[in-house]
């Protein structure tokens, strides 16, 4: 599991610096962190705990309680720092797996959320799923309550591959898991993992067609990261399994695109294909830079400075459940450390975030050298020549290729200097 970065320390209240206090351009958004599972997976490194690594002191049936917390010292917090209260536009429940909990306690955080600051009236409210945590009474449950959208921990259809990833779900579920959703009345995501040891490429092809037959909404598919410190980075350092392979990788992305796109599910994101409107609009506002509060132990959160010189403010909370909830019982901010971003920092991570998206980042926002750097990349391939030009009639913006989103890293460091 990794470790939280360093920073500066937070006040024991939480205020917030001077400077974000003045009126706010984007959204505002809140991430719940859920950090319960029944099992933990082999490749994870997310600040996730199953029942026995976290003994005494931290019960899921109290998390709850314990969130709310964290929502009324946010609400004091933002007030008493001068940003003005603004209805939440989207909420979006991850982890761990959220559906272990009870629905209505996923419904009860939500009522908290919206009696410190509204629910904007088009709010998006996600939770994250895994196939064998919710059953057609727990999701209409949610909907009944306020959430919108489901996001489901597909990972894979072929068994083998669910096995390596010890998930624990039978992939025959899917289907069902993605028909009582719709019947509740929410949209629905899958997430899928590709580059899996051992995960041939008519496997990824396989898992694909799994996930477009049910006739989804959104998919995100991530390739796999062995983490240092993780049962699986374990067995690749011991030659139990081999590491995935880049280029293989590459070729399974390339895939992807083909499918999803012929299914009518368009990339928005590098990651991320949806159906015209289902973007999810959660993770929309982390790459344009929104304002948004992490609830819950190693939350991270970020709210954007009002003053020239100062770009915003991330900070993050404690990992451990059980210290998270003695800070906020003893009146204290459970976050753990900050860090104040300058101007150049804020532009920095300008564009490493937008340059992932499909609208592309406006030329403007880069350097002089960053803007000499974009002939060279259109030369290579990574970016759109015609939206470059402003050819398209959006204005003159660096947009990813196809190539462009297999190297998008190598991409930044070419237009970041």
């Amino acid at each position: 599991m990794p470790q939280l970065p360093e920073g500066v320390p937070v006040p024991d209240d939480g205020a917030l610096p001077e400077w974000v206090a003045g009126p706010r351009p984007g959204a505002f958004g809140v991430y719940v962190h859920v950090p319960f599972c029944s099992v933990r997976c082999g490749y994870c490194d997310f600040n996730t705990y199953t029942a026995s690594e976290l003994g005494g002191g931290a019960s899921q049936h109290a998390y709850a309680t314990t969130a709310l917390s964290e929502v009324a010292l946010a609400e004091r917090v933002m007030a008493a720092s001068g940003v003005p209260a603004r209805p939440v536009s989207t909420v979006f429940f991850g982890g761990g797996t959220p559906t272990m909990l009870p629905a209505s306690d996923l419904v009860r955080i939500l009522g908290g959320v919206r009696d410190a600051w509204g629910l904007a009236d088009d709010a998006e409210v996600t939770t994250e799923a895994n196939p064998d945590s919710v059953t057609p009474e727990s999701l209409a449950a949610l909907r009944a309550g306020g959430f919108t959208r489901v996001s489901f921990g597909m990972q894979s259809a072929v068994p083998s591959v669910l096995a390596t990833l010890d998930r624990t779900h039978d992939p025959r579920r899917i289907p069902d898991v993605v028909r009582w959703a719709r019947e509740a009345g929410l949209a629905v995501s899958l997430d899928l993992i590709y580059g899996t040891p051992g995960e041939s490429l008519a496997d990824w092809r396989t898992s694909l067609e799994a996930a477009v037959a049910t006739g989804v909404d959104h998919v995100s598919a991530y390739a796999l990261v062995v983490e240092p410190g993780t049962k699986m980075g374990a067995q690749v350092r011991r030659g139990q399994l081999p590491e995935p392979d880049p280029d293989e990788q590459a070729t399974m992305y390339e895939l992807a695109d083909e499918l999803l796109t012929a299914a009518g599910l368009g990339w928005y994101e590098v990651s991320n294909w949806s159906r015209p409107g289902f973007e999810c609009r959660h993770n929309l506002a982390y790459w344009r830079g929104d304002d948004w509060w992490g609830i819950g132990p190693g939350a991270h959160s970020y709210v954007a400075g009002a003053h020239p010189e100062h770009a915003g403010v991330r900070w993050w909370n404690v990992k451990h459940p059980r210290r998270y909830a003695a800070l906020l019982e003893g009146g204290t901010t459970p976050a753990a450390a900050r860090e104040l971003l300058t101007h150049e920092d804020g532009e920095l991570e300008r564009v490493m975030l937008q340059i992932r998206l499909r609208e592309g980042l406006p030329l403007d926002a880069l350097t002089a050298s960053g803007r000499t750097a974009v002939g060279t990349l259109v030369g290579q391939g990574l970016l759109d020549g015609r939206a470059a030009l402003g050819a398209d009639g959006a204005g003159r913006r660096a947009l990813l290729t196809l190539r462009g989103r297999l190297l998008a890293d190598a991409v930044v460091r070419a237009l970041t200097d």
